[in-house]
C-alpha cells in the first residue's frame, strides 16, 4: 500500500531534513562545487553507484555523516549471488539463472516486476565478477550444512530457505551466500569491511571526492521540479573533526556493546550519549553550510529508518521492542529528502527480524509456539523467515520448547559454534529457560493454554514417531520426539533476554529500470535517484542473508549506469 504523502511541515516528518530550496537557473546560482553525480550515503548502495558512475567517465562527490561504510561495513559481510558466480563454479556447484530466479521469487513475491528480478538474477554472477575486479575477494570453501552463519575458514554457504523441503519443491538448492574472505583471526561484526573497503579504494583511484562528517540537509530544485543540487552542513577537517570522529566512534562502540534489554546495557547507552553530546556540540559551533551541484543528478543512499526510533514507531509499531540493526545514522535522511520533493514511498511498515534458531541445531529441532501454544512455522526455515511469522501474525509472541535430551544436545552443539552464536544460545539457556517436568507447568510459565500445548507437542511427537515430515514442513530428519522434562525460553519481540534484531525493508518508490525516484503522478523526478534500504528494493518484501548487499550492489551500479540518459542543467 502507497504512503500518504508528507512534507517537513508535517508534525510527524520526525526528521531534520529540511525543505527544498527553489531556484531559478542553476547556473547563476553560486554553488560550492559541483559533479555529475553527487552521491548522499557512501555505503554499499552509495559506493557502487560512485565506482559505476566513474566507469562510466563521469565525475562524482560523495558524502557522507561519517567516512563512508554504512550498515554494509558493519554487517556479517554477506553477498547473495548465483546463477553460476566465479565461486560456485569453482566450489562444483550447479546454479543458473533460471534456478535463482524460481528460488528468489519464493521469497520476494511481488514486490518488484519480475522483469526486475530476472534481470537481478541473470546479471547476479557478472555483479560478483564486478566486486571482484573491483578489488572484493571471495572463497569457494563451502560450508555444506545448514547454518544461520558459516564457520571460520567456510566462505560459501546457504544463507537462505532453498534447503528447505517446501522450498526445494520449485527449485534445486544451491549456496547462494558468499561471504567476504578475509585472512587472520575471525569476527562475524564488520565482515562487510571486506567487500566495502575495496569498493572505496578503487572509486577513490577512479577520482572519487569524498566529503567526511558531512550532513545532507536539503534539495535544491529548480522552479520545474528537477534536483539541481544539495544543501550540506560539512564539518572542516582538521583537529576538530577528528575530535569529533573520536567521540562518535567512542560513543557509538559503548552503545552497541550489548543489546539494549540486556542487564547494564542502560549504564552503556548513558555513557555512551555523553560522548555522542559532545560531537553533537562540534557539529552545532562549527559546521559550514556549503551547495553542491549535481549536474546529471543525485543518488540518495542513506540506509533505512531503524534507528530513527518515532518513525519507526509510527510506520512499524509491530517491530518498535526490536533491537535496531545497523548504524546510529540509519535515521531515514534519504527517504525523507525524496519525500521533500515529492517522492513516493511504499511497504514502510515492512522490517525484517531476525529469530535464528540455528545454530545450535537442537533448539530448531524442538517447537516453537505461540501464545496459544499453537506451533505456527517450521523451525527449520531462515531466521527471518521465522521473524516475520511471528510479528505479522502472531503478535511478536513466540516460546521455544526442547526435552532435556534436545537441551542437553544444544550445550554441545553450542561449544562449536561460532563465538556471538555461542553467546546468545548460553543466554538462552543459562538465563532464560525453564525447566518443569510435565506439559502443564510448562504451560503455566508463560500462562499458555494447556491443553492446545499437549496437543500440538501431541502431533508433532506423532509425527516424529512415524519418522514423517511434520505439517509445516521440517524434514524427517529433524522431528525428533519431545519428552518431559522440558525446557521453555522466551524468544518473543519483547524478551529481555533474546534480543531480536531488526532492520526496515520500504523506502522511495524508484523506476525499475533506472533508479529514478517516483513522485505521487508515477513519474519521475527528473535529477533524483535511490538505491539500498533508502529505497524500495529486491529484498523489501523479506530478508535472507546477503540479499540487501547484493541489492545495494545491483541498484546502485544502475543508476551509474543510467545516469547519462538523464539532460544535463
Amino acid at each position: 500500500m502507497l504512503e500518504t504523502e508528507i512534507n517537513p511541515n508535517d508534525k510527524m516528518w520526525l526528521s531534520e531534513v529540511e525543505a527544498p530550496q527553489i531556484i531559478t537557473d542553476p547556473n547563476l546560482f553560486a554553488w560550492d562545487d559541483e559533479a555529475d553525480l553527487v552521491v548522499a550515503g557512501l555505503g554499499g548502495a552509495g559506493i557502487a553507484a560512485a565506482n559505476e558512475a566513474l566507469d562510466q567517465n563521469l565525475t562524482v562527490i560523495g558524502i557522507d555523516k561519517t567516512s563512508g561504510g554504512g550498515a554494509t561495513a558493519k554487517s556479517g559481510g554477506v553477498f547473495y549471488a548465483g546463477g553460476g558466480t566465479p565461486i560456485q563454479l569453482a566450489a562444483g556447484v550447479k546454479d543458473s539463472p533460471e534456478n535463482m530466479f524460481n528460488y528468489l521469487i519464493q521469497e520476494t513475491g511481488d514486490i518488484v516486476k519480475e522483469s526486475t528480478l530476472r534481470k537481478f538474477c541473470d546479471t547476479s554472477a557478472e555483479n560478483t565478477q564486478w566486486l571482484m575486479d573491483n578489488g572484493v575477494q571471495f572463497d569457494p570453501s563451502y560450508y555444506k550444512i545448514k547454518t544461520s552463519y558459516p564457520g571460520a575458514g567456510y566462505f560459501l554457504y546457504h544463507s537462505d530457505n532453498s534447503m528447505v523441503p517446501s522450498y526445494m519443491e520449485n527449485a534445486e538448492p544451491a549456496p547462494r551466500g558468499h561471504r567476504g574472505y578475509e585472512e587472520g583471526p575471525f569476527r562475524p561484526i564488520g565482515v562487510g569491511g571486506t567487500i566495502y573497503y575495496p569498493l572505496k579504494k578503487s572509486a577513490i583511484k577512479k577520482g572519487l571526492k569524498i566529503f567526511p562528517q558531512t550532513e545532507a540537509r536539503s534539495l535544491v530544485i529548480t522552479s520545474e521540479g528537477r534536483v539541481a543540487g544539495m544543501k550540506i552542513l560539512m564539518l572542516p577537517s582538521g583537529k576538530l573533526a577528528q575530535k569529533h570522529k573520536s567521540l562518535t566512534s567512542r560513543g557509538e562502540m559503548l552503545q552497541m556493546l550489548l543489546p539494549p534489554s540486556y542487564p547494564g546495557s542502560n549504564l552503556l547507552q548513558i555513557i555512551g550519549g555523553l560522548f555522542i553530546k559532545r560531537a553533537q556540540k562540534i557539529e552545532q559551533s562549527h559546521r559550514q553550510v556549503k551547495y553542491i551541484k549535481a549536474k546529471m543528478g543525485i543518488c540518495l543512499s542513506t540506509g533505512g529508518f531503524i534507528f530513527n526510533r518515532s518513525m519507526v514507531k509510527e510506520y512499524a509499531p509491530k517491530y518498535y521492542d526490536g533491537m535496531p540493526l545497523g548504524t546510529p545514522n540509519d535515521q531515514g535522511s534519504g527517504i525523507r529528502l525524496g519525500q521533500s520533493v515529492g517522492g513516493q514511498t511504499d511497504h514502510m511498515d515492512r522490517v525484517t527480524a531476525w529469530r535464528f534458531l540455528n545454530p545450535p541445531l537442537a533448539f530448531a529441532q524442538g517447537i516453537v509456539v505461540n501464545k496459544n501454544g499453537q506451533r505456527f512455522c517450521n523451525e527449520m526455515v531462515y531466521g527471518a523467515t521465522l521473524g516475520d511469522a511471528m510479528c505479522e501474525h502472531n503478535d511478536g509472541k513466540a516460546y521455544l520448547i526442547v526435552d532435556e535430551s534436545l537441551f542437553h544436545d544444544a550445550k554441545k552443539q553450542s561449544k562449536e559454534a561460532l563465538p556471538f552464536q555461542r553467546d546468545m544460545a548460553r543466554m538462552l539457556m543459562y538465563f532464560n529457560a525453564k525447566k518443569k517436568g510435565n506439559l502443564i507447568d510448562l504451560a503455566k510459565v508463560y500462562n499458555l493454554p494447556a491443553e492446545k500445548l499437549k496437543e500440538e507437542v501431541e502431533k508433532y511427537n506423532q509425527a516424529a514417531r512415524s519418522q514423517s515430515t511434520c505439517e509445516f514442513g521440517k524434514g524427517a530428519s529433524d522431528v525428533k520426539e519431545l519428552n518431559g522434562p522440558f525446557h521453555i525460553m522466551d524468544i518473543s519481540i519483547d524478551s529481555k533476554l533474546a534480543p531480536l534484531t531488526t532492520l526496515t525493508l520500504g523506502g522511495l518508490v524508484v523506476n525499475e529500470e533506472t533508479g529514478e525516484v517516483l513522485n505521487q503522478d508515477n513519474q519521475e523526478i527528473k535529477g533524483l535517484y535511490a538505491a539500498g534500504r533508502t529505497a524500495v528494493g529486491i529484498c523489501s518484501n523479506i530478508y535472507v542473508s546477503g540479499l540487501s548487499i547484493a541489492d545495494c550492489i545491483f541498484s546502485g551500479r544502475r543508476i551509474g549506469q543510467n545516469l547519462r540518459k538523464g539532460n544535463k542543467t
